[in-house]
This record gives C-alpha cells, structure tokens and sequence, in this order.
C-alpha cells in the first residue's frame, strides 16, 4: 500500500515541485495550498504532513496548524515536518512539537532521506 503524504504549501509551483519529487518514488500525495482543519487531517489520515510555516492568504501560520494538530489527540501521532526558508526553523520546530524540518531551498536527496524515515 502506498504511503501517503499532505503537502500544505501557498506557493503552487512549489507543490509541483513536491508532487514530481515524492511522485516519482512512488508516495501518493494530497496536495493544498490552504491549511487544512483537524478534521480534514483526520479524515484524510496521512503517513506524513510536509507543511510550510508561511501560508499567505491563510489566517494560520504553519506553526500554528502543527501546534493544533500536535494537540489533539486524534491526529497527534502522525509526522509533521516543517518546510520553510526561516532562519530559524529548528526553534519554529521545536516550539509546536513537528517531528522534523526541511530547510529552503532543499537538497533532493536529503528530503527523500527524511521523508522515509517516517514512513518507512
């Protein structure tokens, strides 16, 4: 059974970027360009969630929507990493609980490498 993967990221271009990226190793993937609610994540119970700390045209940063869904209970266990171009991404991490983080501009390779370890 294929792993699935929620990519939340505004930018469009950057979502084909993760489609083509995750696709070609075979993860089938929901993509937004909004935050979903803890009810969609539920709903939609992914392996992963890749989720951009800045979402233009969204009243929820990334961190807030990791700190939600780390919070409740339902949705709490599964992998939230953070993607983002802040500096500091680690301490954005960290402070809503995400299981991870991939710095901007990101290495293909490495991603890959971080993504498998959580839904391998």
């Amino acid at each position: 059974m294929k792993k699935k993967i929620l990519v939340i990221d505004d930018d469009e271009d950057i979502l084909d970027i993760w489609s083509i990226i995750l696709g070609d190793e075979g993860f089938k993937l929901e993509l937004r360009n909004t935050g979903p609610s803890t009810e969609e994540v539920n709903l939609l119970h992914p392996d992963l969630i890749l989720l951009d700390v800045r979402i233009n045209g969204f009243p929820k940063s990334g961190v807030e929507i990791c700190s939600e869904l780390k919070s409740n209970t339902s949705v709490a266990n599964i992998p939230i990493l953070l993607v983002s171009a802040e500096y500091n991404l680690e301490a954005l991490a960290s402070s809503c609980l995400a299981d991870g983080f991939v710095n901007k501009p990101f290495d293909i390779d490495l991603v890959l490498k971080k993504v498998r370890e959580f839904v391998s």
